[in-house]
């Protein structure tokens, strides 16, 4: 492909050079470009492309995107100066594979809470239905039956186009994507074509990235403002920052709600460990899921699947057979009765959520242990709320690792434990092996007790001094309660 139709759209300041060559790849890392690529030149945050830039034209490089033009130029290599390689290099990704998002029905969802649980869900519905469908999340990558490792909630530019026109050759119809703020504030969502876009709500989180929280809510709704008029935005209206996010998008509005006004309005008739009752829009629905952060989760699905073209008895129908994604309030009954759930909430209003959804289905003749920690070389400010909402919400408390990283994980449990009120200080423990924790949990818990072991959900792995660990809380939690059976 030549050069200047890979920046076609780009807003481009300066060229040195012929845009008309062929390019063979587009490389944002040095250590992978080779013969006639492009190099782009991204200030990340960890390091700055524009220090590799003389590497790059040594291996072979064609073409340097930059926000800043070298001193040395070399003749035979076209340069070019933009004002955000971030968002050129996501223009260009598109124009690269040919603009696929355009060919299929393209579907974001942001928000603090729920992204993983309504995209899979509505991959999971419209896998149902009969469709071809796609799914780009925190969990996995499916492109139709295929399956691919994530590595990020949002992966890069390229990695995205790159996977969409894998979907538009199998034929896929529809395309479910996580949006991350990061994703959002580093440009990888630029040059998509959406076809709609979900909010779900927001509350503390990623706050070690985004200054504050009022930048980390801008963030969020930029990816409505810059969504087309042919597009649809459907946001939870009982979150405040719902109808922010409506504010400047040319999209048509919906809103989605259990307690004000909306489009799509549910209430909640029961709420037990085997399921949920809705009434949605008047329909009644049974579902297997879970709590009211469930029931939000499954208006969302529902206002999607109608605004796609789906018939509402058949949406119904088929989202009363939805199974709970991995990770996400997936529970085990052993033997004795006890209930372990483990839930992959790493927020405060995620912990809150789950303990208050337990809490209102359980007699409270039970206990109620908590597993949790924190992440290390992440968001600091949350871990005494955590500590504190752990601690209020539960009988028994115990605060342990989550993937400390290259954080001293003792560190990170006394700052959790500061959170705490004193007058809950004495049922909590403190346990910095996380194994050992759950055992402990196992081994507190008579018949009855319920366990929620908190903040990993999915992950397969602990991240511990830059090396990862195989670890799965809910394979663990399995084999301790049978070994403790016997």
């Amino acid at each position: 492909m030549l050069l200047k139709d890979i920046l076609y759209k780009v807003t481009i300041n300066k060229v040195i050079g012929d845009t008309s060559v062929a390019i063979q790849n587009i490389e944002f890392d040095s250590r992978k470009v080779g013969l006639n690529d492009i190099f782009v030149a991204i200030n990340g945050t960890l390091s700055n492309g524009h220090d590799y830039i003389e590497k790059s034209c040594r291996q072979g490089a064609l073409a340097i995107i930059c926000e800043v033009i070298p001193k040395e130029i070399v003749n035979g290599i076209t340069y070019v100066q933009v004002d955000n390689s971030h968002s050129a290099l996501a223009i260009m990704a598109a124009n690269y594979y040919e603009n696929p998002s355009e060919e299929l029905k393209l579907v974001g969802v942001t928000g603090t809470n729920g992204k993983t649980t309504i995209s899979s869900l509505l991959f999971q519905l419209f896998k149902k239905a009969g469709y071809k469908v796609g799914l780009l999340s925190t969990v996995k990558v499916m492109v139709d039956e295929k399956k691919y490792e994530a590595t990020h909630t949002t992966p890069d530019s390229l990695t995205i186009n790159r996977y969409l026109r894998e979907m538009v050759e199998e034929g896929v119809d529809f395309c479910f994507m996580e949006v991350s703020s990061h994703g959002i504030h580093q440009k990888r969502t630029e040059g998509l074509h959406f076809t709609g876009g979900i909010f779900t709500n927001l509350s503390h989180d990623h706050l070690d990235y985004h200054n504050n929280f009022a930048e980390y809510r801008d963030v969020k709704k930029l990816f409505f403002d810059q969504l087309p008029k042919s597009a649809f935005a459907l946001t939870n209206t009982d979150d405040k920052n719902g109808k922010v996010m409506l504010q400047n998008t040319k999209a048509k509005k919906y809103s989605y709600a259990l307690k004000s006004m909306a489009d799509y309005k549910a209430h909640i008739l029961e709420n037990q460990f085997n399921g949920l009752l809705l009434k949605i829009n008047n329909q009644e629905l049974w579902t297997k899921l879970i709590g009211n952060f469930n029931a939000y989760n499954l208006l969302a699905i529902y206002g999607t699947a109608e605004l796609l073209g789906l018939e509402t008895t058949e949406t119904l129908q088929l989202m009363s057979t939805l199974e709970s994604v991995d990770g996400r309030f997936q529970y085990v009954v052993s033997e004795k009765k006890v209930t372990a759930i483990v839930d992959y909430a790493h927020t405060p209003d995620a912990l809150k959520n789950v303990l208050e959804t337990i809490n209102s289905i359980r007699t409270k003749n039970e206990e109620l242990i908590t597993v949790v920690g924190c992440g290390g070389d992440r968001d600091v400010a949350k871990r005494p709320k955590m500590g504190n909402i752990a601690a209020t919400l539960s009988t028994k408390v115990i605060f342990t690792s989550d993937n400390p990283r290259s954080e001293n994980p003792e560190k990170i449990i006394e700052a959790i434990e500061e959170g705490v009120p004193s007058e809950h200080y004495k049922k909590t423990l403190s346990i910095t092996d996380r194994k050992q924790a759950i055992k402990t949990a196992c081994q507190l818990a008579n018949d009855g007790d319920i366990i929620l072991v908190a903040g990993k959900g999915h992950e397969t792995y602990q991240e511990i001094k830059g090396e990862r660990f195989d670890f799965d809380d809910f394979k663990i939690i399995n084999e301790l309660l049978i070994a403790l059976n016997k």
